[in-house]
């Protein structure tokens, strides 16, 4: 057990490796209830997240979920998260749980001008991520609702291990597939056995902290407080794809400026070629061991049996295919630049 994000959070049960394992070939359970939930609903709603949120809102249909970030006034991140359109005017906004009240202060203030309906949710719903290729059938016993049927990033209501208006999605941080659902905190205990028992045929194993950290990198998602914060701009974070200057979000003008001009410095993922396990905070230089950016997370991926990691770079060497260097205790350990997702699940 570690503190993580104001919770005393599992950080393994068997081991990283066997757990990492675990969810790529089958199906693991997470308990990430430290995560925060916000409600925003009303006929301002829509207006409010559009200027708040750095994605297209008006994209999301009733039932589909998108990926988003919360953009700061001077060009960072003040934290990314998961929407979901819950109704017509209804919204769920998942955040990290490290930026809870961070976050809440945020919506707050910027909500005075708009007016929407707003309330902290987090105390009282729990998330259980349930991952891997087996976790649909797995999970099928336990609900009425045909989860094969709900498309990626979207989702629905209904009833789940006896709980009744159990919201339950085809989200996740691992690239393994599966579902996460969200219920009254007071039932989790009760839920978090049931997905045991219903998965105990399937080879269902609880997953800690360290393991969803390796899954996600091999993924190449992004971390909160790694990969993107208040400093880091999404689109040199290569979340372009998630920053729409044309919705009129906070920030919008740079935006669209670095959209055309580029930045200083880009995200990027590296394989090493010599055996070595890059960590967060180690120099990452060019072949000739030139100084040019920063590992932000790094580790030894347990599927490809080899050193990967992410980090920032200036943006002229930040090519695919290009050899770099890792400083590993003052040692030079080459590198190519790679375009994650490192593995194909």
């Amino acid at each position: 057990m570690t503190p993580f994000g104001g919770y005393e959070m599992p950080v393994q049960y068997e081991g990283v490796t066997k757990e990492h394992h675990t969810v790529r070939e089958s199906v693991g359970v997470f308990d990430v209830s430290h995560m925060g939930e916000f409600y925003v609903y009303g006929p301002h709603a829509l207006d409010l997240l559009q200027y708040i949120c750095s994605n297209d809102i008006s994209k999301i249909e009733v039932g589909k979920a998108q990926y988003n970030c919360f953009p700061n006034l001077t060009g960072g991140i003040v934290d990314d998260l998961i929407v979901y359109r819950v109704a017509e005017t209804h919204y769920l906004l998942v955040v990290n749980a490290s930026n809870i009240k961070k976050d809440w202060q945020w919506v707050e203030t910027h909500n005075k001008s708009f007016g929407a309906s707003i309330v902290n949710v987090s105390d009282r719903i729990a998330l259980l991520a349930i991952q891997g290729p087996k976790a649909i059938d797995a999970m099928q016993s336990l609900t009425n609702v045909d989860l094969q049927q709900i498309p990626y990033y979207a989702h629905t209501s209904g009833k789940f291990g006896g709980i009744e208006n159990v919201v339950i999605a085809s989200t996740g941080y691992t690239g393994a597939g599966g579902i996460e659902i969200y219920i009254p905190s007071d039932k989790a205990p009760l839920i978090w056995d049931a997905v045991l028992k219903a998965g105990h045929s399937f080879g269902i194993a609880p997953i800690g902290l360290a393991a969803r950290d390796t899954l996600r990198l091999e993924m190449g998602f992004c971390l909160y407080g790694n990969e993107i914060n208040e400093t880091t701009s999404p689109i040199s974070a290569g979340l372009g794809w998630i920053t729409k200057p044309e919705t009129g979000c906070i920030n919008a003008a740079q935006f669209e400026k670095e959209k055309q001009v580029g930045t200083p410095q880009k995200l990027i993922g590296f394989e090493l070629i010599d055996r070595g396990i890059p960590r967060t905070g180690y120099v990452i230089a060019n072949i000739e061991g030139k100084p040019i950016g920063t590992v932000t997370s790094g580790t030894q991926s347990p599927v490809l049996s080899k050193g990967i990691g992410l980090g920032y770079v200036e943006t002229k060497y930040a090519q695919p295919g290009n050899q770099i260097s890792i400083i590993i205790r003052d040692k030079i350990y080459r590198a190519i630049i790679v375009k994650p997702p490192f593995i194909q699940n």
